[in-house]
């Protein structure tokens, strides 16, 4: 995968770790609201390791 493919996926899922924060926002159903919220956070997680594998920072953060 080249740099520019990773860098891509990269922002695409911190673009959509932000529309399921938004849609977590704006949904009335608590149960849901929490799912869309996790679901969120893990993919911003794992964006942000994906990034800092690519800058050579293998560890992931605590």
């Amino acid at each position: 995968m080249s740099a520019d493919e990773v860098r891509g996926r990269i922002r695409q899922m911190r673009e959509k770790a932000q529309q399921l924060e938004d849609a977590a926002q704006h949904t009335s159903d608590p149960a849901e609201r929490d799912r869309l919220k996790e679901k969120a956070r893990k993919l911003q997680s794992r964006s942000e390791q994906e990034s800092g594998m690519r800058s050579g920072d293998i560890h992931p953060s605590l």
